[in-house]
């Protein structure tokens, strides 16, 4: 007799061990997410529906930690989703299906594969590294180091020629206190240098902006994807045109402006708090015409976060992947990393 412990923390350990064991693909990815355990936080509830909670766990087995206005419940998966179910469900706990249901099915999805952007598909099956090409004065960490658009051009040719997959090209600081740039100017900026990169074949091109107006120049010099750091807050109209050029998009989370943002890093618990704020991101996004297959989300580190909530928010990022979207993560440079490690912020990668 033989016994393995498999690896706990994901599923596919135990997919693998029953595929390998003659289960079809389906049903084995089924059955692995089903025996995962699963932690929910509730907010919001009743006395009523906090009491209902308790009764339940105690008939299903699943742990039940309550306070005043909130429930944390952990239990396999398969175990915790009959309660998303209406016909089997406490009557008191109806409002819970839901949402409950939808935070389930993102679970049993498997990962997203590929990437819908602007007249192509970006494979997932591997990481992404996206190329950061600022052709600013002022970035936090690098402005100014690219003086002409041929020297930004050239920049993004090395990127690709060193494994990024995605160029990322900026025409206006994001730094903490940074002023907003006209828009003429941040045309004149990356218009240039997407038309350039596209023409020398050094891409796929995304431009980071927030601004409508910016992103319609850019997507017509040739850009595929819409990165903004506001996730559609700074400029109403930007959706409408992300969704009218069938582009993919990357939206951050951000409280605030650049201005504003470090009075803003409140949270009781950095992770779920902003996971849910990019769920609504999302959701508003979608509701915007654009599809859910060009969406990816961004916890945002460095933006409105201290280090600390930094270094929470990548230790939980399950959460956030938990939403069901590919994630952008974003460390290179952060003003976090020099904190804990204390070198220049322009040597951390």
């Amino acid at each position: 007799m033989n016994v393995t412990a498999l690896a706990a923390p994901t599923p596919e350990a135990v997919r693998a061990a029953l595929a390998a064991r003659g289960w079809e693909a389906q049903p084995a990815w089924f059955a692995a997410i089903g025996i995962q355990p699963f932690v929910v936080l509730i907010e919001d509830i009743t006395e009523a529906e906090r009491e209902a909670l308790v009764h339940w766990g105690t008939k299903s087995g699943a742990d039940v930690l309550t306070g005043e206005g909130w429930a944390l419940v952990a239990a396999a998966a398969s175990r915790i989703a009959p309660l998303a179910r209406y016909d089997r469900a406490p009557t008191e706990l109806a409002r819970l299906a839901p949402e409950l249901g939808r935070l389930l099915a993102a679970a049993r999805a498997e990962p997203p594969r590929s990437w819908l952007i602007r007249g192509a598909e970006l494979p997932l099956d591997k990481p992404v590294i996206v190329g950061i090409i600022n052709v600013t004065p002022d970035s936090f960490s690098d402005g100014g180091h690219l003086p002409s658009v041929e020297a930004a051009i050239e920049h993004g040719a090395q990127l690709t020629a060193h494994g990024a997959r995605l160029l990322d090209v900026g025409g206006e600081s994001t730094r903490p206190g940074a002023a907003p740039v006209p828009v003429t100017e941040e045309i004149a900026r990356l218009v240039p240098v997407i038309a350039g990169l596209v023409k020398r074949g050094a891409g796929p091109v995304s431009v980071d902006t927030r601004k409508a107006e910016v992103a319609r120049a850019a997507l017509d010099a040739g850009a595929a994807v819409v990165n903004d750091v506001s996730g559609l807050q700074y400029d109403p109209g930007l959706a409408a045109v992300v969704a009218r050029a069938e582009a993919g998009v990357i939206l951050m989370h951000m409280r605030g402006t650049p201005a504003t943002m470090d009075d803003l890093a409140t949270y009781a618990h950095v992770a779920p708090e902003v996971a849910g704020e990019l769920a609504a991101t999302a959701e508003n996004a979608e509701r915007a015409g654009i599809a859910r297959e060009r969406i990816i989300v961004d916890p945002g580190f460095g933006f409105a976060k201290t280090a600390a909530q930094n270094f929470r928010l990548l230790d939980e990022l399950a959460t956030i992947v938990a939403l069901g979207y590919p994630v952008a993560v974003g460390l290179s440079r952060k003003r976090f990393l020099g904190a804990a490690t204390g070198r220049p912020v322009e040597d951390v990668r």
